[in-house]
């Protein structure tokens, strides 16, 4: 019999036992933690958003995405399936899969039972201190001493930390021979340049946020921001969190600008034209009581604070063409992004050069296998990154079933 060690249980961990599990295979699960899961159960704020209709090779990020490309193709189809196997009911909001619970603990616990069910061993509150290889693996922890034909490295990224997630297996496969790709926090909140953020603080609104590079338009997302004393958050700044990161780390000049009327379809000249409509339909009203008409009260002040106009202004006494600016594109100059803390992955990890697409088994080391967030693949807000797990997992499960 071969025994299969899976280090970490979380997604892709959980995943790729599963499939390793046969009658030939000894699979144990070693996991630092009290109990496997622990990120898992946070996502989607507790609900998990755990896979999306919305599959496009585009929703995932890489140095090398057209290796995680051939990949994807290869499971994207399998993932539903394999949920139903495990006895998840799901429904599907808008293209975003949840369990039907609505619990990220349904996903958990059908993952670990049909584990278990399997003959899958679990070891809780166990931490490796290395891996060796000769002939076999040698797995040492600080409890036991293993050997084993197969090991699946699935410890996640350094994001979240409170979950366990310290950056170990990139320690350990570096010192197996692999190369880690620099490590920057991904779906995270941005920190902006300006003194003013205390005014707009807790304000929700919806957007069409869009990313300029050293003056070049990048990327746009549109969806709700979150307005913080420090910059901006919401799931479509995390989306282009990544790449600021990456700007940033590159000593890039990373600016956000915000559309804060999305709702009008035009140009900014339109939207100009619009506003004087309002204003002779309202007849005696301000240009702040025009504005609360379609916008938060707290951007309303600071938009005629920026303007530098009294709330009595009359938009025919305003500076028409800075509050077309202010309301259509808003300069935010991003200086850096929150840390590995507040961040819901970390982007960077092992470079998929090194990695076989089909099986996720290194190319530098046989028997090896790389899973999760340990690559340098990441996805965007909406179960993409679990969705990485999944099929990263499957792959390396598959593979080592066969062997």
């Amino acid at each position: 019999m071969k025994r299969v060690l899976i280090i970490g249980g979380g997604a892709s961990g959980l995943v790729a036992a599963i499939k390793a599990k046969t009658k030939d295979n000894e699979v144990i699960i070693i996991e630092k933690n009290n109990k496997c899961g622990k990120k898992l159960l946070l996502t989607g704020n507790g609900r998990c958003n755990f896979w999306n209709d919305n599959q496009t090779i585009l929703k995932y990020q890489s140095e090398d995405r057209d290796i995680f490309e051939e990949a994807w193709q290869l499971k994207k189809e399998e993932v539903l399936g394999f949920f139903e196997s495990i006895g998840i009911i799901s429904k599907n909001i808008n293209g975003y899969y949840y369990p039907y619970s609505n619990q990220a603990v349904s996903i958990v616990n059908a993952l670990v039972n049909e584990a278990k069910r399997l003959g899958v061993k679990i070891k809780l509150e166990e931490e490796v201190l290395r891996i060796e290889k000769d002939k076999q693996f040698k797995v040492v922890t600080n409890k036991e001493e293993y050997s084993a034909s197969f090991v699946v490295v699935a410890t996640g990224g350094i994001a979240a930390p409170k979950t366990g997630s310290d950056g170990a297996g990139f320690r350990m496969v570096e010192k197996l021979g692999h190369t880690i790709n620099k490590l920057l926090p991904s779906l995270v909140q941005l920190v902006g340049c300006d003194n003013f953020y205390k005014e707009w603080a807790g304000v929700r609104s919806d957007a069409i946020a869009t990313l300029y590079e050293d003056g070049k338009k990048v990327s746009e997302e549109v969806g709700e921001v979150q307005f913080t004393d420090y910059g901006l958050s919401g799931i479509c700044i995390f989306n282009l969190s990544g790449r600021v990161a990456k700007g940033l780390d590159l000593l890039k000049q990373e600016e956000i600008y915000l559309n804060l009327v999305p709702w009008f379809k035009g140009s900014k000249d339109e939207f100009l034209r619009f506003l004087e409509v309002q204003n002779k339909m309202l007849k005696t009203a301000s240009l702040k009581e025009i504005m609360e008409g379609f916008l938060n009260y707290k951007l309303v002040n600071l938009i005629l604070k920026l303007a530098k106009i009294n709330e009595d202004t009359k938009w025919n006494k305003a500076p028409k063409e800075l509050i077309g600016e202010l309301l259509t594109n808003f300069r935010v100059e991003i200086k850096g992004t929150k840390d590995f803390s507040d961040a819901q992955v970390s982007q960077g990890g092992v470079s998929l050069k090194e990695i076989d697409s089909k099986t996720m088994e290194s190319k530098l080391v046989k028997g090896l296998y790389l899973t999760g967030e340990i690559l340098d693949v990441t996805g965007l807000c909406g179960g993409y990154n679990l969705g990485i797990a999944w099929i990263t997992g499957m792959l390396a499960g598959d593979a080592i079933s066969k062997k």
